[in-house]
């Protein structure tokens, strides 16, 4: 084969190399070349080249040659016609043999020929380009061998670049260190030299400053010394003076002494006295409880004789709200006689809505207080004037300006009793806007205090009082309301007390109890005021025509008290109840007509008011003789609850509240004749209450 077809076909498959080069292909890994030895040259393609170096096969017969990647290799090198054509082989001619064979062998012949020439170019130009391969191969064996050699040298190189690289950075960073404790030994050294001056200059300053003070010590002290010798000079000349003193007083000590043992016998003298005084003590102190034994008869005798049934009167002040409205004038100038409207009250109008308001009442008894005369004056149908006048008597009358102390002080000898073992019984009668809750409540302050808490005081003390006699009391308080005859409880747990509650009476020991009820132990006065303000804002109440704030229900407050007596042996049981009665009202003037509510109020208050009135006159007939007859204390919860005080079991006080208006002229009188029947009213003795000590 020519050499132009040889690089025609190497040209072919450079450019089939770089197309299949230009295609993407996965990576593939190579084996390792020379591995092992280096130095051992790769194995040379010995068959291929001998197989070249022989030439052409002997033809046989013809037939297509094997699909081999050798002829598919040809194939495509040779796909293409060489530029310049081979030159032919000349061949010999054989004589035939078959004279017969046809002219077509011959034909066939030639083509076989063509296409062995053309394989064994083919062959001698793979035989070139595997000598040329097998020497690149070496070539390129011998330069891998090359690099490894060179990249072993330079790994080591690097590596004993980076050893000393290392040994390097080591001793940059023993020397940097060592720098760094130098800086900081430097610097410790500054600062310490920096503090032994700041140290030294500030002991400097308190040297100087305790040299100036040294200094000014010493300018004292010199003038201290000055002084000191000037006194000196001086307290000799006392002492002169002093000792002349003390011989004086050495006198006086003498004479003191003197004095002092006189005393000392006239100790003893008092000593002695004061024995005989404490016997003396014993004694009237023995006395003095038989005295009081004596004395609680005496006045339970006194209480008895002024009746079982007291009434007292009390006739409440006029209040501003109770006036008509104010009335205003003008002043008149004293130049131009021009009046002036000023607004300016008149005190004359004061006194004329005073007397308009203000009913006729007058308290003849000046000397034991004990009348009330209500007077009216009105024109009769003939046109003269009529005048009307009412007179009434009762244990004790109150006039307008009488204060609660005073009141009391009629009431407290009763309220004692309850300490005796006697039950007592207080109540408030009148209309409404009397004054029946102010009488027996009071105000905040210690002047305006009721009935209530002056009569738990008044308990409490007396109970300390006889302390030192030998008694010891317990005490327990209740506070009911009777409201449309429903008993409540005012000290109940919870807003409102939905319990029932019943009334029993105890006809042995005279004890009247209601179920379900909290009963409070009372240990002081004071505790009785919270049990008051609590039942206050419990007490149910409405305003009405005659009163802004009119209570709608009886309040009954009771306080129990039992005492014993460790040295007599004596115990008792009494018990005070104060009762604030609803006031008696007409539909037409309180205005509850047009209020169901209130019409039903109105209807139970008056109810129960005039079942006590029919209480009392049944005791009042049978205290005039007139046989057995019944009392009807069931008629209503308030009668049947104040049954044993009203029976003659306890001692009961009525204090009947008046309105001074004029207006109210009409119920003061009802009131005044119904207290005037509960004065006449004789019921029987009250009894003191004894019960057994172990009990």
């Amino acid at each position: 084969m020519s050499s132009t077809a040889l690089r025609g076909t190497s040209l072919k498959r450079k450019a089939n190399q770089d197309e299949n080069a230009n295609v993407p292909e996965p990576p593939r890994k190579l084996p390792a070349i020379a591995e092992g030895d280096p130095n051992q040259p790769t194995r040379p393609l010995r068959p291929a080249v001998s197989r070249l170096a022989k030439g052409p096969a002997p033809l046989t017969k013809p037939r297509a040659p094997p699909l081999t990647s050798t002829t598919r290799r040809t194939e495509r090198a040779t796909s293409a016609p060489p530029k310049s054509t081979a030159p032919v082989r000349p061949t010999t001619t054989r004589p035939a043999t078959r004279s017969t064979r046809p002219t077509t062998v011959s034909a066939e012949d030639k083509r076989f020929q063509s296409l062995q020439d053309q394989v064994s170019s083919i062959e001698a130009a793979r035989a070139a380009d595997a000598e040329r391969l097998a020497a690149a191969m070496d070539s390129e064996r011998a330069k891998v061998a090359e690099l490894q050699a060179n990249q072993g040298a330079m790994a080591q190189q690097l590596a004993a670049a980076k050893t000393q690289e290392l040994a390097q950075r080591q001793e940059l960073d023993n020397a940097s260190d060592e720098i760094n404790q130098l800086r900081r030994r430097h610097a410790r050294e500054l600062e310490d030299r920096d503090a032994d001056m700041r140290r030294k200059e500030r002991e400097v300053r308190e040297l100087k400053e305790e040299l100036r003070m040294c200094q000014d010590d010493l300018e004292r002290e010199r003038g201290t010394v000055k002084s000191l010798k000037a006194t000196l000079s001086h307290q000799s000349d006392a002492h002169v003076a002093l000792t002349a003193q003390i011989t004086a007083f050495q006198a006086q000590q003498l004479a003191m002494q003197a004095q002092i043992d006189a005393r000392s016998r006239n100790g003893l003298e008092l000593t002695m006295e004061l024995d005989a005084a404490r016997k003396r003590i014993a004694e009237l102190e023995k006395e003095t409880r038989e005295a009081e034994s004596v004395r609680r008869k005496l006045h339970n005798m006194v209480q008895e004789l002024k009746g079982n049934i007291r009434v007292f009167c009390r006739v409440r002040p006029l209040l501003p709200s109770d006036l008509p409205p104010r009335g205003l004038i003008t002043s008149t100038s004293s130049t131009d006689g021009l009046p002036t409207p000023n607004g300016t009250p008149d005190p004359e109008d004061d006194n004329t809505r005073t007397e308009e308001a203000k009913a006729q009442i007058v308290f003849p008894d000046k000397m034991d207080h004990r009348e009330i005369v209500l007077s009216s004056s009105s024109e009769s149908a003939t046109g003269q004037e009529r005048k009307d006048e009412w007179a009434f008597a009762f244990d004790r009358v109150f006039e307008p300006h009488s204060t609660q102390s005073e009141v009391f002080e009629e009431i407290s000898q009763l309220a004692h009793s309850c300490t005796d073992g006697y039950n007592v019984c207080v109540f408030a009668y009148g209309q409404t806007g009397s004054g029946k809750s102010f009488t027996m409540e009071g105000g905040l302050t210690e002047t305006t205090a009721g009935m209530i808490p002056r009569a738990v005081e008044q308990v409490f003390r007396v109970a300390e009082e006889l302390r030192n006699k030998g008694w010891e009391y317990k005490m327990e308080g209740q506070f009911l309301e009777i409201y449309n005859e429903t008993i409540n409880d005012l000290l109940g747990k919870g807003e409102f007390d939905k319990k029932k509650h019943e009334i029993k009476h105890d006809s042995k020991t005279g004890r009247t109890t209601v179920t379900d009820v909290n009963v409070v132990p009372l240990a002081t006065a004071a505790q009785v005021r919270t049990l008051l303000s609590l039942a206050q804002s419990r007490r149910t109440v409405a305003a009405t025509l005659m009163n802004e704030r009119s209570s709608r229900s009886h309040s009954v407050f009771t306080l129990r008290i039992r005492g014993d007596n460790t040295l007599t042996g004596e115990a008792c049981e009494g018990s005070l109840n104060l009762v604030d009665l609803a006031g008696s009202e007409r539909l037409e003037k309180s205005g509850a007509a047009g209020d169901k509510d209130r019409l039903r109020e109105t209807q139970n208050i008056n109810k129960s008011l005039s079942a006590l009135g029919d209480v009392i006159a049944a005791l009042g007939e049978k205290g005039e003789g007139k046989g057995d007859k019944h009392i009807p204390y069931r008629n209503s919860k308030l009668t049947y609850l104040l049954q044993n005080s009203l029976s003659g079991n306890s001692k009961t006080l009525m204090v009947l509240n008046l309105s001074p208006l004029a207006n109210h002229l009409n119920e003061s009188l009802c009131s005044l004749r119904f207290a005037t029947k509960v004065n006449n009213t004789t019921i029987g003795t009250a009894k003191k209450q004894m019960r057994n000590p172990s009990a």
